[in-house]
């Protein structure tokens, strides 16, 4: 019997010990990649983040909310983040017990040079399907294949067209599919998962990708309602 209690032991703090030489060499990494482009990095936990973007639903859930490992800069002089995420949620089991799970993910978000509607676009699931079979349909779109992979809301559906036109739509196909978030001056890029390097660049690329895409008319619009 002790045996096993020690060898439990000896296993959970190879676990512990496992986690942190994991996290220090993430520090390290995503430092470099920051000093590589001319931008800033910050390991710290900033609890208040959430504040700070408050459109964005993905960064209110749960409790004990904080970024951390925090690049910021510019791409093409657009103001831009890189982030790690953690929040926590608590369920009940069968017996009463309380439990906490802790959830981590990564985001980038890029600042908009106009102001924005929302808009909330990720890659369609097996569930969307079925809500579907029951009328409580997304927007759907001119391109068969956009709207089979992607589940879009918005409040105001010509926004949603105005924005997701074709050359966009043919864009998000070729991308990697991440869930995105419009807020009135930010746009968001997040999966549930943490992020490579290369996963946070092609992030970035995609939210840059569908500023640049935005139609002429769509920005002076917006541009009359700032």
């Amino acid at each position: 019997m002790e045996f096993v209690f020690f060898a439990f032991l000896a296993l959970v703090v190879a676990l512990i010990i496992f986690g942190i030489l994991g996290s220090a060499k993430r520090r390290k990494e995503l430092s470099a990649w920051a000093v590589s482009k001319g931008w800033r990095f910050s390991s710290s936990s900033d609890y208040g983040f959430d504040e700070r973007f408050p459109g964005f639903e993905c960064l209110r859930q749960g409790s004990d909310r904080y970024s951390h490992n925090l690049t910021e800069g510019s791409l093409a002089g657009i103001p831009l983040l890189a982030f790690d995420y953690h929040y926590e949620t608590t369920s009940t089991d069968s017996k009463g017990r309380r439990q906490t799970h802790h959830h981590n993910f990564s985001a980038t978000i890029l600042q908009s040079r106009v102001p924005l509607k929302p808009l909330f676009i990720r890659p369609e699931g097996f569930f969307d399907k079925i809500t579907e079979f029951f009328g409580f349909d997304d927007i759907d779109f001119e391109s068969a294949e956009f709207s089979r992979k992607f589940y879009v809301k918005a409040a105001d559906k010509r926004w949603a067209y105005d924005v997701i036109h074709q050359r966009t739509m043919e864009f998000l196909l070729s991308m990697p599919h991440y869930t995105i978030e419009f807020s009135r001056s930010y746009m968001i890029a997040y999966r549930g998962s943490t992020f490579s390097i290369g996963e946070f660049e092609s992030a970035l690329e995609l939210l840059k990708g569908i500023q640049d895409r935005l139609p002429e008319y769509v920005v002076k619009q917006q541009q009359g309602a700032s």
